[in-house]
């Protein structure tokens, strides 16, 4: 049976970061492939994205392009509305029935995992793993079926929409192609 890890989020922009604890988690766990999954729209964020989901997905094609193991699932951005997770899983199992599904999460969005769409089913179609990291302490939740540990990186989504906005770099911070993205499409420029 293939082993395969969904990490989710709004990516906007990803980062590396991202990549890293994706990275981290995917050999620790022995996961066949990892799959990065944009949000179209997370429910704890609407109408907060800095840029359109078509472009966050983009940018994760850059970001992962040449990495094996490593894809972009799209599912969420087919569907409109919020996208629940829940709805998320139903729809990869359906489509690819035989897969072991890990959900990763990082300790931010495991405490606020009891608040999602449905969230007790989340176990029975997926086996869901926090990440710990130095600092951010791992919620107590029957939910959460497992934890690994992965490196601390001080790099947030927030501070590289802010270093755009105010012209300052982003090398380091993001992939080189994911930057020339940004500056391309001129993403991040206005006031969040």
């Amino acid at each position: 049976m293939r082993s395969i890890g969904l990490l989710g989020g709004s990516f906007d922009p990803v980062h590396h970061g991202h990549l890293l604890v994706g990275q981290a988690a995917a050999e620790s766990l022995g996961l066949d492939e990892l799959r990065f999954v944009p949000a179209r729209e997370q429910p704890f964020k609407v109408g907060r994205h800095g840029a359109g989901a078509d472009h966050r997905a983009a940018m994760l094609e850059l970001a992962v392009a040449g990495m094996p193991g490593f894809a972009v699932e799209r599912a969420e951005l087919s569907r409109a509305g919020p996208s629940y997770t829940v709805e998320t899983l139903l729809m990869l199992r359906a489509r690819e029935p035989g897969v072991a599904w890990t959900l990763l999460l990082g300790a931010d969005a495991a405490a606020e995992l009891d608040a999602w769409h449905r969230a007790g089913e989340l176990p029975e179609l997926a086996r869901i793993v926090v990440f710990a990291r130095p600092g951010a302490p791992v919620p107590a939740s029957p939910l959460i079926g497992g934890v690994v540990e992965v490196p601390a990186v001080e790099i947030s989504a927030t501070a590289i929409r802010g270093r755009v906005r105010a012209g300052r770099s982003v090398r380091y911070w993001v992939p080189d192609a994911v930057a020339e993205y940004i500056a391309r499409h001129r993403l991040y420029l206005d006031a969040e």
